[in-house]
């Protein structure tokens, strides 16, 4: 009987424990200098799978997507042009902003995610440096940031009044 329970049980050790995203907190932030000053703005509507040990990096793995029509900036008329305009995000047609780690690294300040950001079906190598902080044994906060250049990824108009960086701000909270 243990015999058949043998490829289960090395499966099993191959992988870090999953640890489940809690969305309702999760904060999805970003800024970009603009005409009149910097823009700041967020997205709600993370879903995310998260294997996580920071003892078995080799097994741990982050795969995340948020709804782009998500996009707040706290106001109206521009939320309605970035979720809308080909120019921006056009939500309707490229409804999901993903990422998925290719292999996570041990830093002096904490970790970094390797793995590629897929926005507008453009899909890009990215460096997501972040740390976590454990609460119990069964909690912990992931924080990251790192910045992509807009026009990698078709944002805006090239040259324009919109800063040529933009900053994307991650903390999220998780339990086991």
């Amino acid at each position: 009987m243990w015999i058949a329970l043998l490829p289960l049980m090395a499966a099993a050790a191959f992988w870090a424990p999953e640890w489940k995203a809690d969305t309702e907190k999760a904060k999805i932030g970003f800024s970009v200098k603009g005409l009149l000053g910097t823009v700041h703005g967020h997205f709600t509507g993370l879903k995310a799978t998260i294997r996580w040990d920071e003892h078995d990096l080799a097994g741990s793995s982050v795969n995340a997507s948020v709804d782009a029509s998500t996009v707040s900036t706290g106001i109206g008329l521009r939320n309605r042009h970035v979720r809308e305009e080909e120019q921006f995000l056009n939500a309707s047609k490229y409804p999901t902003i993903t990422f998925s780690s290719k292999k996570i690294v041990k830093t002096a300040g904490g970790f970094t995610a390797e793995g590629e950001l897929k926005l507008k079906e453009v899909t890009k190598a990215v460096l997501i440096p972040f740390t976590f902080q454990p609460g119990d044994d069964h909690s912990g906060v992931f924080k990251g940031s790192f910045n992509i250049k807009r026009e990698d990824y078709n944002i805006g108009k090239p040259g324009g009044s919109i800063g040529d960086e933009i900053k994307i701000d991650l903390e999220v909270p998780v339990t086991k």
